[in-house]
């Protein structure tokens, strides 16, 4: 039984997201943005197994304290902290073409810049890599973002259009949240 931490998995199934991108063992996966909870860092590292290796990448020293904590509490020794501001490509610590898994769950609502940290995104796949965006609904939920700062699907699409991600899937990822898979075909 996965615990229930609230904002981090009431409305959105960590193991279902894992399995929809595919992390499996021996991968490089990067959770951007991750947040105190890192349900999807600790999770993805469980999945990945002592032979991969997951970074939670924040723009808050805190939050990867935090991270790093609870995953010395579960005995989580594949979790590597990165200190980041993703919207600034090429800053983020993790090699060009390094990750088999980028994941962006809950994250570019809190941003004007999202072709900039779709981007940095992407300069970290290898190729074939995929990366997985997880964003609130434009409306429907009474609480999370305000409606003027949730990101449409469509305009992530054509983000990753122009930067050259080929879109998979289009899935339901909770309730109040839709998710996208992209492929990096070329790095």
């Amino acid at each position: 039984m996965v615990e229930r931490i609230p904002g981090g998995n009431e409305l959105l199934d960590p193991m279902k997201l894992i399995q929809k991108a595919g992390i499996s063992f021996r991968m490089s996966v990067a959770d951007l943005g991750c947040g105190s909870s890192g349900v999807f860092v600790l999770q993805s590292a469980k999945a990945v197994g002592e032979k991969g290796v997951v970074y939670a990448v924040d723009i808050l020293k805190s939050v990867l304290a935090s991270v790093i904590s609870k995953a010395r509490m579960q005995g989580i020794n594949n979790v590597r902290t990165v200190w980041s501001n993703l919207e600034i490509y090429g800053a983020t610590k993790i090699p060009t073409g390094g990750l088999d898994r980028a994941l962006l769950i809950n994250t570019l609502f809190q941003t004007k810049k999202h072709k900039e940290m779709m981007q940095e995104a992407k300069r970290m796949l290898k190729r074939e890599g995929m990366l997985l965006v997880v964003e609130w609904k434009p409306q429907g939920a009474p609480f999370g973002p305000l409606e003027k700062d949730r990101v449409p699907a469509e305009k992530i699409k054509a983000i990753a259009s122009d930067l050259g991600l080929q879109l998979l899937e289009t899935f339901e990822a909770g309730p109040y949240h839709y998710g996208l898979l992209f492929v990096n075909p070329n790095p």
